[in-house]
């Protein structure tokens, strides 16, 4: 057994849970009621429209990684 690898492996699951919290954070700032996450450019182009479709697409597609991370584990 190399050593280290436990380590490296609980540093990579922290990482990756991290990113997903991250990831679900900022989808969800994006689509609430007053959106406090905007990009001000999208705004201005679908009156804040796109940005909560923006939302949606960052939360679905998170859900997702998680979904098929865990079935390419097992």
């Amino acid at each position: 057994m190399v050593k280290g690898k436990p380590i490296t492996s609980l540093v990579n699951l922290a990482a990756w849970i991290t990113g997903v919290l991250v990831s679900l954070a900022v989808g969800f700032g994006m689509i609430g009621p007053n959106p406090p996450l905007t990009v001000p450019w999208l705004d201005m182009i679908g009156a804040g429209i796109v940005t909560i479709i923006a939302g949606w697409i960052v939360i679905i597609l998170t859900i997702v990684s998680v979904v098929l991370a865990i079935v390419d584990r097992l």
